[in-house]
């Protein structure tokens, strides 16, 4: 079997892409089940991922149109000593999937991971998201059986706080 070239670019987002951003993100919570829990709108995708810089976001491009995106940003690890980078969302348009581009943003990202001298390069996927288990498994990702995800938002969050 011959592997077909893929013909993609990448750029990095700028502040006037927000929609775009904004259009990703809806099409993952689609994806995931959970359209109910975006409430992140342009204004906020400009002022934390621009203004503020939490947060960064590649687009792979295809004949001119964003056909995917990674949306990461810098953790850092103390054993390592060194900061790493966290994907926190990964979305390839459904038209565009199993063609090998969800695997060229994540070997851009791994790219950018090294350029930067960073130690690691760390994401996590919903257990029930199979094909996307399969797949990074395929590259050689290896689950982290013993940690457990934690998280505190919205009201107990404000209790937390006080």
């Amino acid at each position: 079997m011959i592997e077909e070239k893929l013909t993609v670019s990448f750029r990095f987002a700028e502040k006037t892409d927000a929609r775009t951003i904004l259009y990703f993100i809806r099409q993952l919570a689609e994806y995931e089940k959970m359209s109910d829990a975006v409430v992140a709108t342009e204004e906020l995708l400009k002022e934390w991922i621009f203004d503020k810089k939490k947060a960064e976001v590649i687009f792979a491009v295809v004949d001119g149109k964003e056909i995917g995106f990674a949306l990461f940003f810098h953790n850092f690890s103390t054993f390592l000593g060194r900061a790493g980078i966290y994907l926190e969302d990964l979305f390839v348009l459904p038209e565009y999937r199993k063609k090998g581009y969800g695997k060229a943003l994540l070997k851009e990202l791994a790219r950018i991971t090294v350029e930067r001298g960073c130690g690691r390069l760390e994401w996590c996927c919903l257990d029930w998201n199979q094909p996307s288990i399969d797949f990074y498994r395929s590259l050689g990702a290896e689950p982290l059986d013993e940690w457990t995800t934690y998280r505190v938002t919205g009201e107990t969050l404000k209790e937390l706080a006080e």
